[in-house]
């Protein structure tokens, strides 16, 4: 009898994806037989980057990861398309204590939905805790922002975001 892989998503907008979310990548992809990158579309969100443009960053930062898939998904919740992915678990990073009060009221929901997906939350170290897209999108333009925003994104995203400001110029 074969043993089922063990399979999990991990979703965000990654808008630009941070070296927190492949922190988050990184362990996800150690405990799990195969791990499902879903770039979430939110509709009510204004995007910098494409859907395209953050799958092909996703991609450049995950490429040392052979069980890593990169994918998106729109107009359902999270816990259906794990469902529809055959994942049994859907990873979430908590930061904060208010991340924690979010995630775990999600997480009961998705029980409701899908009792037999697991929700498994990691907490990144100190240095990832306070990153977010948000965040390294607000730092590009004063004086010194290159050096800002390198600490926080991989190098793919952090030259990616260099050429798209430089065109932009």
């Amino acid at each position: 009898m074969t043993q089922a892989l063990r399979r999990a998503v991990y979703a965000g907008s990654f808008d630009p994806p941070t070296n927190g979310h492949l922190w988050m990548i990184c362990e996800a992809q150690k405990m799990f037989d195969e791990v499902f990158v879903a770039i979430g579309v939110n509709a009510d969100k204004k995007s910098t980057y494409s859907i395209p443009e953050r799958q092909a960053m996703l991609e450049a930062i995950t490429s040392e990861f052979p069980n890593v898939r990169i994918s998106s998904f729109e107009k359902q919740f999270l816990v259906n398309y794990a469902h529809s992915v055959d994942a049994k678990f859907i990873i979430r990073g908590i930061r904060t204590p208010s991340d924690y009060e979010y995630e775990r009221s999600i997480r009961y929901i998705n029980a409701d939905l899908h009792p037999e997906i697991t929700t498994v939350f990691l907490m990144p170290p100190r240095e990832y805790a306070e990153v977010s897209s948000t965040m390294v999108k607000g730092m590009v333009g004063p004086q010194g922002w290159r050096q800002m925003i390198r600490r926080y994104v991989p190098d793919a995203v952090y030259d990616k975001i260099l050429k798209d400001h430089e065109n932009q110029a």
